[in-house]
């Protein structure tokens, strides 16, 4: 096996597993609460617990028809995927700006706001459900593809590459993050009990 064979592999599974416990953690977590108590929200611009999770398979489907063409390997790289001098830097910015551990708020995208309509009691159960989908494309990536090589267009925005490498890290990152924020959201005071 080569170093890039290796290192693809690692990160497959990182990103595979993250990803997987995040499904689980959901469904353990949040899978017994009501209609309401998913959709109550702290405040009129907070997200409630449906929401962070609607969102999450919104962005994450959007990886989808990219990491499906790797896979298969019908993936053609843009001239701009190519030529970008700023795909270290989106990478990084974005795994900074997404991380658990960034406190500060991130507007989202228009097209990637969470329904504000209510959101039945099966957005948990489909959220799992998307990620086993989402963990079975990643899975399907060759081994020899260069994580750290491979560009792919954000699907965000056509001006935003970043290396594969920080595509999986970018997507167990926001899982996470979102995760978080819907834990807070039953720790707000006036959640329904």
């Amino acid at each position: 096996m080569t170093a890039n064979e290796t290192e693809m592999t690692r990160r497959v599974e990182v990103a595979a597993s993250a990803l997987s416990r995040l499904a689980d953690d959901a469904q353990a977590r949040f899978g017994g609460l009501t209609a309401e108590q998913l959709n109550w929200r702290p405040g009129p611009d907070r997200w409630s617990v449906a929401q962070c999770f609607d969102h999450l398979v919104k962005v994450q489907s959007d990886y989808l028809p990219a990491l499906r063409r790797l896979a298969d390997g019908t993936a053609s790289p843009t001239l701009w995927e190519r030529l970008s001098p700023f795909s270290g830097s989106f990478g990084t910015l974005l795994i900074r700006s997404l991380s658990p551990d960034n406190e500060r708020k991130t507007k989202t995208i228009r097209k990637m706001q969470p329904s504000a309509s209510d959101l039945d009691g099966r957005v948990i159960a489909r959220f799992a459900g998307h990620q086993r989908e989402l963990v079975a494309a990643i899975r399907a990536l060759p081994a020899e593809l260069d994580p750290r090589r491979v560009i792919v267009t954000s699907p965000l925005s056509p001006f935003v590459t970043y290396s594969l490498a920080d595509a999986l890290t970018i997507l167990v990152v926001h899982g996470q993050r979102h995760f978080l924020q819907a834990e807070r959201v039953l720790g707000a005071e006036g959640f329904p009990g």
